[in-house]
């Protein structure tokens, strides 16, 4: 009996054929492959084509050839360069600013205070807007003959004469910094408040009973708990700074003399305006992995783990 038993552990055990387990895989990779596809195809495949058109002399015109470094050579004497790479970086500096008002407001709006949701609305309304219609709107305060800004600041007398915003080499890029903020800020306020209200109500309660004032229960509580939220909200700033096209283009194209240059009206005016397609590959795999990096320089300062759900 004993030595039965022996032999039937020493045979192999053989796995049954699982059609469910199989169903399951299949149904998953029928539901992922054309997210997958899309992803591939507009996503990973034009950037590849993209890294290999900058190591090349390329035109619609001509015949290609190789190139080398010789674009990313030309990015050293390129002053226009330069000035699109430090306006992205200027842009892409004031998100924090907009996720400080957009803290600010959380805090308020998540309060007691009357009418808080009808506030809380108000807010929000500028972020559904298509950006083309926030910028044509933006541009239409600013006008210097009849914009409401220069109206109301000629009628408290602080001013003699209107001024031209959007012409100026000063104040366009702060103008289309401050449209981009009254668009943004309605959605920080929202993740940042789903972030408050997500905070267990007892900690606060203990913390009361422990006789913390406000600042440090703000500074022990409030922030460390909603750091998944501000990393969310600084992600999709820097994002925004690089992709701020149509609110750049709508109201200056880019002026005057370049001062509202971004990355990513520099790549558009290259590629289809000047039609050299080489040079503005090259200009998008720069802006890529800058965004990479700044990406993981935000990941490791507000902590590995920052982007976590729970």
């Amino acid at each position: 009996m004993d030595m039965a038993v022996s032999i039937a552990a020493a045979r192999p055990v053989t796995r049954r054929y699982d059609g469910r387990r199989v169903r399951r895989g299949a149904l998953i990779v029928c539901f992922l492959a054309p997210s997958l596809a899309i992803f591939l195809l507009y996503r990973v495949a034009p950037l590849g084509w993209n890294l290999w058109l900058s190591f090349e002399h390329w035109s619609p015109l001509r015949a290609a050839h190789w190139a080398g470094a010789d674009q990313y050579m030309d990015m050293l004497d390129d002053d226009v360069f330069s000035q699109a790479l430090r306006n992205t970086l200027i842009f892409m500096a004031a998100a924090p600013v907009a996720i400080a008002a957009a803290l600010g407001l959380s805090l308020l709006v998540n309060s007691d205070l009357k009418w808080a949701s009808v506030y809380r609305t108000i807010v929000f309304l500028s972020y559904p807007l298509m950006t083309v219609a926030v910028g044509i709107i933006w541009r239409w305060m600013y006008d210097p003959r009849g914009g409401l800004i220069n109206y109301v600041l000629r009628w408290s007398g602080l001013i003699d004469r209107p001024i031209a915003f959007l012409e100026s080499d000063v104040w366009s890029l702060p103008c289309v910094i401050l449209a981009d903020f009254w668009q943004v800020l309605g959605f920080y306020m929202i993740v940042l408040l789903t972030g408050l209200q997500s905070i267990p109500p007892h900690l606060y309660e203990a913390a009361r009973i422990d006789g913390a004032p406000a600042w440090a229960r703000f500074l022990r509580i409030t922030l460390p708990l909603l750091r998944p939220s501000l990393f969310l909200c600084a992600v999709i700033g820097m994002l925004n700074s690089f992709t701020a096209f149509d609110l750049v283009y709508i109201m200056t194209q880019g002026g005057p003399d370049h001062a509202t240059e971004l990355l990513i009206t520099y790549i558009y005016r290259t590629g289809f305006g000047q039609t050299r397609f080489d040079y503005a590959a090259a200009l998008t795999i720069v802006q890529f992995a800058l965004l990479l990096v700044l990406t993981w320089l935000a990941h490791r300062a507000a902590g590995r783990n920052a982007g976590a759900l729970s």
